[in-house]
């Protein structure tokens, strides 16, 4: 039987420091991450310039760029097309398109021209059980240290929820500035989760309601903090 070369994706995993690589972006050349020390990015891919899922969340992440700037993340897209097929695309879509309330949209933020497939292959976005010649709608938090924080991994056929996006970043973020965790579903002025208790001392206080917990048992406490106090912290002003 005849050696068969198998192709691996590997993934960036959380935690890991992300791959750094050196680009041709629609915003100029970028090497990354070095270029974006002290600010989170958010790194994702799609499958092709030209193709109406992609060009609903380009629209959409377009609108919400300075949003996301005012969190101190900038936004980096990618696909395995080239310079001149971002260009056109992106100009196509800031004078024809027109979708779900949004028109005129102009994207600021780096396109990376990966024609080479360098990028994707470093960050496991071209999987072969889904395609060998396009990236998977893949989603990767970096912080300001350039450490991986989060990841999310879309097909093709399926479009990206960016509010979901968003409320990751800000929950990564209240995580860091105030040392506590999110629940499902936490937005801003949601109760926050306190730690669990590392020793038994700790929980039996706990669950004496000295502390202005709200302790359904002695693992489960949340408390209370306020939404101006979370996005005073993080959103630029």
């Amino acid at each position: 039987m005849e050696n068969q070369e198998i192709e691996m994706v590997t993934l960036p995993r959380i935690g890991d420091k992300a791959p750094e690589f050196k680009a041709v972006t629609t915003q100029g050349e970028i090497n990354f991450p070095s270029d974006y020390k002290g600010q989170w990015t958010i790194l994702f891919s799609h499958p092709a310039d030209f193709t109406p899922v992609c060009t609903s969340e380009f629209m959409t992440f377009g609108v919400m760029h300075e949003q996301f700037k005012k969190a101190n993340c900038e936004l980096i897209g990618l696909s395995i097309d080239g310079i001149h097929s971002h260009i056109a695309w992106l100009r196509t879509i800031k004078e024809k398109i027109e979708y779900n309330g949004m028109k005129n949209v102009e994207v600021k933020f780096p396109l990376i021209d990966d024609v080479s497939m360098n990028v994707a292959k470093k960050y496991g976005m071209v999987q072969p059980g889904e395609s060998t010649t396009q990236a998977v709608r893949a989603v990767f938090f970096i912080d300001p240290e350039g450490i991986i924080r989060t990841l999310m991994y879309y097909p093709l056929s399926t479009g990206r929820n960016f509010d979901e996006i968003y409320r990751t970043l800000i929950a990564l973020q209240a995580t860091d500035e105030f040392g506590i965790a999110t629940p499902a579903d936490w937005r801003p002025g949601d109760d926050v989760i306190v730690p669990p208790a590392k020793t038994s001392d700790l929980a039996e206080e706990r669950m004496s309601g000295k502390e202005e917990l709200d302790c359904k048992d002695w693992f489960f406490c949340t408390k209370k903090l306020d939404k101006d106090t979370v996005l005073d912290k993080i959103l630029k002003k």
